[in-house]
């Protein structure tokens, strides 16, 4: 099984930016845990980040055919972005939405989110665990969607 991680833009600041919302933990930590729980679980993952629209888009496009998965937190993008919304819809990988924060306890405009409607789920409140979530989520998803074909 073969999954894309994408961060979206600031997350490379994570463990400096707003702690009290997203955590003491750094950037580099958070993927350096999720590639050894991945490789304890025999998932091979890939980590992508970019604080580009056009970026971001490139690389969803790019997982056609080349992943099983996509965990997404476009952060900001999430509330801005048809773009990134419309490369989800048009690769149709199964995709999970995850925000550190809860973001529906935060500002108005982060309430509504433009990814969600075409991805599997969302995971939104639970700090850096919910990228583990999410990855546990889409191993799930993926191994009962492939009992469901026979």
């Amino acid at each position: 099984m073969k999954l894309l991680l994408i961060h979206g833009p600031n997350l490379n600041l994570l463990g400096t930016r707003e702690p009290e919302k997203y955590g003491l933990e750094k950037f580099e930590e958070i993927n350096k845990n999720l590639y050894a729980y991945c490789f304890k679980i025999n998932v091979e993952l890939e980590i992508f980040q970019s604080n580009t629209e056009g970026e971001i888009v490139t690389k969803i496009q790019q997982a056609l055919g080349n992943f099983d998965g996509i965990v997404i937190n476009p952060a900001a993008y999430t509330h801005t972005s048809i773009a990134i919304r419309d490369a989800i819809s048009a690769v149709n990988i199964p995709t999970i939405e995850v925000h550190l924060s809860n973001i529906y306890s935060r500002e108005d405009f982060r309430h509504h989110s433009f990814i969600a409607p075409v991805c599997i789920g969302q995971i939104s409140g639970f700090k850096s665990n919910g990228y583990k979530l999410a990855i546990d989520a889409m191993i799930n998803y993926l191994k009962n969607s492939n009992e469901n074909i026979t």
